[in-house]
């Protein structure tokens, strides 16, 4: 068959709906939905502890059912208290990966080599802050590495406190 007659599937995309709380109690969840994936994330995870196998679950549920099966996450040993090897999600087995490297982010993989990588917001961020830094983790032209973009959206002690006068 030549090139020309070779269908042609287009990349799955994920849906702007994905925008909003997974379900109520739930981590949250950014994404970027452009074609080009050029920016240096695809998106932001803002968990609600550091309980991996509370949290976890949840975000490979909602993101198989956007991008297919998810094989693999790695994750920052140092981000989670305690790290199984993998876990059972929806009847699948989800090996997990982690790195004492401490860069602020989970790496998805969906089938044997297509990554994403999500910038992880503390589960003790605030609210705005959080947002933040969600929003800059999923603008396509983003190249802001994401301990730079928690940084950057972090406020200095004492911004939210009235000064005494």
């Amino acid at each position: 068959m030549a090139d020309s007659e070779t269908p042609h599937t287009p990349p799955l995309l994920l849906p702007d709906a994905i925008h909003h709380a997974i379900r109520p109690g739930a981590a949250v969840l950014r994404l970027e939905t452009t074609h080009s994936r050029e920016g240096l994330l695809d998106g932001a995870w803002w968990p609600r502890t550091r309980d991996i196998e509370t949290e976890l679950p949840a975000l490979i549920s909602v993101l198989t059912g956007h991008l297919g099966p998810i094989t693999r996450v790695g994750v920052d040993a140092s981000a989670w208290n305690g790290l199984p090897a993998r876990l059972v999600v929806d009847g699948r087995v989800v090996h997990l990966d982690s790195d004492p490297v401490g860069d602020d982010t989970v790496l998805i993989t969906r089938g044997h080599n297509d990554h994403f990588a999500l910038l992880v917001v503390p589960p003790d961020t605030a609210t705005d802050a959080a947002r933040e830094a969600m929003a800059s983790a999923v603008r396509a032209d983003n190249i802001t590495q994401a301990a730079q973009i928690l940084v950057a959206t972090t406020p200095e002690p004492g911004d939210d406190v009235a000064a005494d006068g």
